[in-house]
């Protein structure tokens, strides 16, 4: 799940609208211990990810997938740690089509041959967190849709190769960004990435861009564990939030795709915590 807005202002998991200042925050380096946990937090995910992509079906309402993450995240003794975050009212969250993120599991909201759907899980095991997003195809999708979602995938690839140690958050940011524009997309630019750890979002914030944030100055060391989590739209990067206050949807109506990973930055180089 995305990186929140400053305590304050209106709207939910957005990029920091107001300067940063001048001093960046300090990330929390974890031992291999702590570490160790996360690797187990991770695989809870992938696991409710697993029973997500089986689910995935005309049909199946997202109230349905909400559900059965917490059914799979209780069978493993992990809890959502979205559920009650700033009042959030689910366990996960469920975005179709020109919704970016954030969107609400509803008993109404049945999925249709073509959807594409985003779905963003984070667990909490042992005090620690896991976070990934993923977007699957509904039935047979349109190639923009597909193209969309590759696309998206691929650039966190791209990023995730840059965690390498001594490298900056920047690397990583310019790396997602110039895989998704040399395709003619566009990178979502009120919408980050984050550290985490004990808490779901931790310094250093993570742009999916290139620029003077002081934290894309932060040094990769080993022990930090970010979440990489490109969001990409057809038509715009521009975005507006619905009137349940959470839903976040392209400004154009344009398709979103949105792909997370956690990933730990190690002396061998990047581990991907969320992964089975």
């Amino acid at each position: 799940m995305n990186m929140f807005k400053r305590p304050g202002q209106s709207g939910l998991l957005r990029r920091q609208s107001t300067p940063q200042p001048a001093r960046r925050r300090e990330p929390v380096l974890k031992s291999p211990r702590e570490i160790q946990i996360m690797r187990e937090a991770g695989r809870i995910v992938a696991r409710v990810h697993a029973a997500m992509q089986d689910a995935v079906r005309p049909g199946v309402s997202t109230w349905h997938l909400d559900q059965l993450a917490f059914e799979t995240m209780a069978r493993y003794d992990a809890t959502s740690c979205f559920l009650g975050y700033n009042g959030y009212p689910a366990n996960i969250c469920t975005s179709i089509n020109q919704e970016l993120v954030h969107g609400i599991p509803n008993k109404d909201r049945l999925l249709k041959e073509g959807d594409i759907i985003s779905i963003d899980i984070g667990v909490r095991y042992r005090g620690f967190i896991g976070d990934s997003a993923w977007t699957y195809a509904v039935g047979e999708i349109t190639p923009e849709a597909r193209e969309l979602m590759k696309v998206t995938e691929d650039s966190l690839y791209a990023g995730i190769a840059k965690t390498i140690v001594n490298n900056k958050v920047v690397d990583v940011s310019r790396a997602v960004q110039q895989h998704v524009e040399a395709h003619g997309l566009h990178i979502v630019r009120e919408y980050t990435g984050h550290g985490v750890g004990r808490q779901m979002h931790e310094a250093p914030q993570v742009l999916n861009y290139a620029s003077d944030d002081p934290e894309g100055q932060t040094i990769l060391r080993p022990g930090l564990v970010i979440a990489i989590e490109p969001m990409v739209q057809v038509g715009t990067w521009q975005t507006r939030t619905l009137k349940d206050n959470w839903t976040v949807i392209s400004k154009d109506g344009s398709l979103s795709a949105h792909f997370e990973h956690t990933v730990a930055i190690t002396n061998n180089g990047p581990e991907i915590l969320t992964v089975p």
